[in-house]
């Protein structure tokens, strides 16, 4: 009687694990507020078979008076265009279980970019992860899902 109940206790969790744990490639695509002092809403969308994210929405848009533009960009052409509109995540693909990889995002605050991975928590907690060559080296921030 023991192992049988020990053995339905095991498969249950497992069934409940391997429900949770997948995820879907399109389940990444919506509207996400990022944290921080300087909060922005990020689209992330997929184009070719690929998920990328840009800035529609910033909680301080203006900067003495003007629209934010790029200023730290290290190409010297985009310094002067706006940063709503900014493609901020390039190149996700999706690695049919738990992560969205080889994609790259941009650190308008800094004008650096960075190699990154995304993966979800849960339903509305992304966590998005940008490094310097390996990803021990990094950082990981929290988004939450909203409209």
């Amino acid at each position: 009687m023991k192992k049988g109940i020990a053995s339905f206790i095991l498969i249950s969790s497992l069934i409940s694990f391997e429900a949770h744990s997948q995820n879907k490639a399109d389940d990444i695509i919506g509207m996400w507020l990022t944290g921080g002092k300087e909060p922005a809403k990020i689209q992330i969308y997929k184009s070719g078979g690929k998920f990328h994210g840009k800035i529609i929405w910033l909680k301080n848009p203006t900067e003495n008076g003007k629209q934010r533009v790029d200023a730290n960009n290290p190409d010297k052409a985009n310094r002067s265009k706006p940063i709503i509109g900014l493609l901020m995540l390039t190149g996700f693909k999706f690695d049919g279980d738990d992560e969205w990889k080889g994609g790259d995002i941009y650190d308008p605050e800094s004008g650096k970019t960075y190699s990154s991975y995304m993966y979800l928590k849960d339903r509305n907690t992304l966590k998005v992860r940008g490094y310097v060559g390996i990803s021990l080296f990094g950082r990981t921030e929290t988004w939450n899902r909203t409209n």
